[in-house]
């Protein structure tokens, strides 16, 4: 059941009423640019709450008569506005987070009321309103963390996947994707390569670190065919290939010079997004890997042979230093050639 393509879709959109939160963002701006191309949604709520981001984004996606696209202005930090918001939705897809590493070590409450309280507020309005399925973004940052970021969407994990348990008669289904870095997204090291390379000097953190690479439009993707398969408490994660530092720096500035400047705090060496504690209870698909709960009752290797997949041997661990894809030079220069500036961020 769970087997196919990362880029596979399917009509389970079509004619619902659906809501993204965070929806100004890269991701808002790929996903709708999807729904409105392969889908019918009966109606797309962009949640967010920027009303700049919002206004520019009306340019590209109007929400004129005939038109299923509709903004919305709020926080999700504001609980009686998703309330409000969530009204007759049927799929919420929750991208809304504050990201930046460095801003979550001086800022650590604002990161847990947006990220943590936000995600409860979503998971409480999602209940109450009888949306049937909401689907949340996650980061490779949560598996193992080390910063206040990927703590608090660690947290955040653990919101969504316990909420199938206390939804009750409401019968909503929860469930995470998390995926590594996106390409040339905002605060990612491929804008900062191209503004450093005008100088002459790649700074490098430590050349031996390594990331999950994914481009925006695979990891919308991958989303919308997710939605499709859960069943709730699933946390799905791709496969995709990685890539070092020193390669990226080779393809963005081949006449540059690297410097090694040190690595930063809350920063890793290698990104992990299956450990060896989830390991016992994670099936793996040609594509994907699927963590179950370990609290939920389905038997986990009974799950796998049910539905085409296989479980993974205990110690296993998908980490992007022991990762079997890797992107060559060449391959990275293509992707970093073909990004156009994406709206949003």
């Amino acid at each position: 059941m769970h087997g196919g393509s990362l880029f596979m879709t399917n009509t389970h959109w079509d004619n619902q009423t659906i809501l993204v939160t965070g929806g100004t963002g890269s991701f808002g701006h790929k996903f709708v640019e999807t729904m409105l191309a392969s889908h019918r949604p009966r109606k797309l709520i962009v949640f967010s709450r920027d009303e700049l981001k919002q206004h520019d984004m009306r340019d590209r996606f109007p929400d004129s008569s005939g038109s299923p696209i509709r903004y919305f202005i709020g926080d999700v930090r504001d609980r009686d506005r998703l309330y409000r918001a969530l009204d007759g939705v049927d799929v919420v897809v929750h991208a809304a987070a504050l990201k930046q590493v460095p801003a979550a070590e001086y800022n650590p409450l604002e990161f847990i009321k947006t990220n943590i309280l936000g995600a409860a507020n979503v998971i409480d309005a999602a209940i109450d309103r009888n949306v049937k399925k909401v689907i949340a973004l996650s980061t490779d940052k949560a598996a193992n963390p080390i910063n206040l970021y990927g703590a608090t969407k660690l947290c955040s994990d653990k919101l969504f996947i316990a909420a199938n348990s206390y939804s009750g008669p409401h019968r909503t289904r929860f469930s995470v994707v998390r995926y590594g870095n996106v390409v040339g997204s905002r605060g990612s090291v491929v804008p900062f390569f191209l503004k450093m390379r005008k100088t002459g000097v790649l700074p490098i953190t430590d050349p031996r670190m390594t990331r999950f690479w994914i481009t925006l439009e695979q990891g919308v993707n991958f989303v919308v065919s997710r939605l499709g398969k859960m069943q709730g408490g699933e946390l799905f994660v791709p496969k995709i290939p990685s890539m070092n530092i020193m390669d990226l720096a080779r393809a963005m500035g081949p006449e540059c010079k690297t410097e090694i400047v040190g690595i930063r705090p809350g920063e890793k060496l290698h990104e992990v997004m299956v450990s060896e504690d989830d390991a016992r209870h994670t099936v793996e698909y040609e594509d994907s890997y699927l963590i179950l709960p370990p609290f939920h009752e389905r038997d986990c290797a009974a799950y796998a042979s049910q539905n085409g997949g296989k479980l993974c041997p205990d110690g296993f661990r998908y980490s992007s230093d022991t990762n079997t894809q890797w992107l060559a030079v060449e391959q990275l220069q293509k992707m970093v050639a073909s990004l156009g500036k994406e709206p949003g961020g």
